[in-house]
């Protein structure tokens, strides 16, 4: 029981130190991007909707959920992890062929804790 929510909270931990680079001058953690998205969505909705930004958000804000249940529910986790895991992995793969060892090395955390919650929650 209390594994799961160790788990979940490292997931919308690591979830937050994606890092993306872009251009010459341009890199961003995401939890800059969700901060500057989140700040968006109250002035100008419509320019904060993209799956690639609701998806984590929606993701991060399940687990979360769970982090106050008093036994973390599987729907929950595996569903909130596939939102966030959406955007990871293609950040992982985008580091992958762009041979950037920063964004490689950021995605791969949360891809470690992701493997170590799906090994538990198959086990329980």
């Amino acid at each position: 029981m209390m594994k799961g929510k160790i788990l979940n909270g490292l997931l919308i931990m690591t979830s937050l130190f994606g890092y993306l680079e872009w251009g010459k001058d341009n890199s961003v953690f995401l939890f800059q991007a969700e901060a500057e998205v989140i700040s968006k969505l109250f002035i100008d909705p419509v320019s904060s909707v993209h799956p690639f930004t609701i998806l984590p958000l929606v993701g991060q804000a399940l687990l979360l959920i769970t982090l106050f249940q008093k036994r973390p529910g599987k729907v929950l986790t595996y569903t909130g992890m596939a939102g966030i895991a959406v955007l990871l992995i293609f950040m992982f793969m985008i580091g992958i062929i762009g041979l950037n060892y920063r964004i490689v090395f950021s995605t791969i955390p949360f891809l470690i804790v992701s493997l170590l919650t799906v090994h538990h929650l198959r086990r329980s």
